[in-house]
């Protein structure tokens, strides 16, 4: 189950809505075929692990990290039905689909069909990779993620503006990973008018994987952007997953909606000093209110700490109401 979670995040931000899933196929001991979602949502994870199996797959065990679909669609078979017409023996999932259209019933047809049927291997695992899909069924908007850069004493740029480069090469390059895997990302309007920011994917061999590129305020977009007038609105986006860039009153202003799922904050070891700060208010009315927020995810280094080492801290929302559905 482990490596059809980790086949998954080979689809993320280029799935569309669908969810990106990984598949496994075992037939005695070894392994016979594997799949993921792929670009656009289709072919689904089960049908390519399937297709790689051939009669391979008949009497085997089919590792799946999100619970195989069983509602009708005019771009495919269920996939239920296509594990069924594939013969295998046990479907092992990892997190049940919040889609009411499947929501269990894809374990229920494979059941009745003689399939033996294990539920929830390794849910947390497979709940991460897929939060943005089920942020959107559950919530109706895309899962937030929102990235700050900063010196040790919290501030964004110089006092003029100026912050190339508060952060590593090698920060930099992790957060051009993290744009590949998302669907959609958002700055505000002064950042788009005062430095035009390509917002795209600049490593080697995934130049392609590029977000859609959103602007946060009032005026025209830029060509090829599209344009929202408050946080609430990402909701009409359409997608799985957005991550939000800057700036400051951007930043705040997601944070104050309780729209944040996720913060990503990468910090430089300089201190600035009368530069510009990384928030403005947030909505705290008493200190008090800033406890229990967040949760500590993931820390590591990127660069070298003798010289240059940046420390990524990632944090996911505790008690926000934006963190229930993931």
């Amino acid at each position: 189950m482990s490596a059809a979670i980790a086949l998954a995040e080979r689809g993320r931000g280029i799935t569309d809505t669908n969810p990106s899933v990984g598949c496994i196929i075992v037939a005695q001991g070894i392994v016979v075929g594997r799949g993921w979602t792929q670009p656009g949502g289709r072919p689904h994870a089960e049908a390519m692990a399937l297709a790689a199996a051939g009669n391979a797959a008949r009497g085997a065990t089919a590792y799946v990290s999100l619970e195989p679909c069983a509602h009708e669609s005019p771009r495919g078979d269920a996939c239920a039905d296509t594990l069924i017409s594939a013969g295998v023996d046990r479907v092992v999932g990892a997190l049940t689909d919040p889609d009411p259209r499947t929501a269990g019933k894809g374990y229920d047809r494979l059941a009745v069909a003689g399939i033996k049927v294990d539920r929830d291997c390794l849910p947390d695992g497979a709940r991460r990779g897929l939060a943005g899909f089920v942020t959107r069924i559950k919530a109706g908007r895309p899962h937030v993620t929102l990235k700050l850069a900063t010196s040790l004493d919290g501030c964004i740029a110089m006092a003029d503006g100026s912050s190339r480069w508060i952060t590593s090469p090698a920060a930099r390059a992790h957060a051009h990973l993290e744009r590949a895997r998302c669907d959609a990302i958002l700055v505000g309007a002064g950042t788009v008018r005062a430095d035009a920011p390509a917002l795209d994917v600049r490593l080697p061999g995934l130049e392609g994987r590029s977000p859609r590129r959103i602007m946060l305020g009032s005026g025209d977009p830029p060509a090829g952007w599209e344009a929202i007038r408050s946080p609430e609105d990402i909701a009409s986006l359409g997608c799985n997953s957005l991550i939000v860039e800057g700036g400051a009153q951007t930043a705040s202003a997601f944070l104050r909606a309780g729209l944040v799922d996720r913060l990503m904050l990468y910090r430089a070891p300089i201190l600035i000093g009368g530069g510009r700060p990384a928030l403005g208010d947030i909505g705290l009315d008493d200190l008090s209110q800033a406890h229990g927020r967040w949760h500590l995810a993931d820390a590591r280094m990127l660069g070298s700490k003798a010289i240059d080492g940046n420390r990524l801290e990632v944090y996911e929302a505790a008690c926000s109401p934006a963190s229930s559905p993931t």
